[in-house]
């Protein structure tokens, strides 16, 4: 009977043991967390520091991007901790094409990180653009986590002093790419982008 008790308590301490262990597991991502808790303490840009830097990138006057940045910060809340500046091709008849580089800035990086993006969209969209991009990026916590694929409403675009601005979203971080350029692009489009390391002549 004492031998008995020993077992089954031995079972128990086990069977805790193995209880505990799968909750141990449970509780960790099957892929990395992002963002990651200890990296959430990136710096973030200010207003100013944001239309200095657009204003340079897009070579026009400081209150012409400003207006689109104080609606950005404005819509989500927070300041954005990155930046994209470059610059991108595109054009559409029914099906829509684009191709873009430039260069992700961040504080906490010595460099800038170079970065494509490549994107498809289907509506009622005709016409063909060159334009050079100012990217806020909200909720980007290491330079490397840019690279994914990014839905996004071209038809939700809205105009400020002549700029255009829409949204992408992915994993909780939020691109704002503000453009402006020569060319035509009328209608409004359902569709997807890319960004990589390098130039990918799929846009998929």
């Amino acid at each position: 009977m004492h031998r008995r008790q020993l077992i089954l308590s031995g079972l128990a301490a086990t069977a805790g043991a193995a209880g505990l262990s799968a909750c141990a597991t449970n509780g960790q991502a099957t892929d990395p967390n992002y963002p990651i808790a200890s990296d959430q303490q990136a710096q973030a840009y200010t207003a100013d520091e944001l239309v200095a830097a657009g204003s340079r990138e897009l070579g026009i006057a400081a209150e012409a991007i400003g207006g689109a940045i104080e609606r950005i910060f404005a819509e989500q809340g927070d300041r954005p901790t990155a930046y994209i500046a470059g610059e991108e091709g595109a054009g559409a008849a029914g099906v829509g094409l684009r191709y873009g580089r430039g260069a992700l800035h961040m504080k906490d990086l010595s460099a800038s990180q170079e970065v494509f993006w490549q994107g498809i969209s289907i509506g009622w969209d005709v016409g063909g653009n060159a334009s050079r991009v100012f990217t806020l990026v909200y909720g980007l916590f290491h330079p490397d986590m840019i690279y994914r694929r990014y839905p996004g409403v071209e038809g939700s675009a809205y105009l400020v002093g002549g700029l255009g601005v829409n949204y992408q979203r992915a994993d909780g971080i939020v691109l704002a790419p503000i453009r402006t350029g020569v060319g035509l692009r009328l209608g409004a489009n359902v569709g997807t982008m890319a960004y990589s390391r390098q130039r990918n002549l799929l846009p998929f």
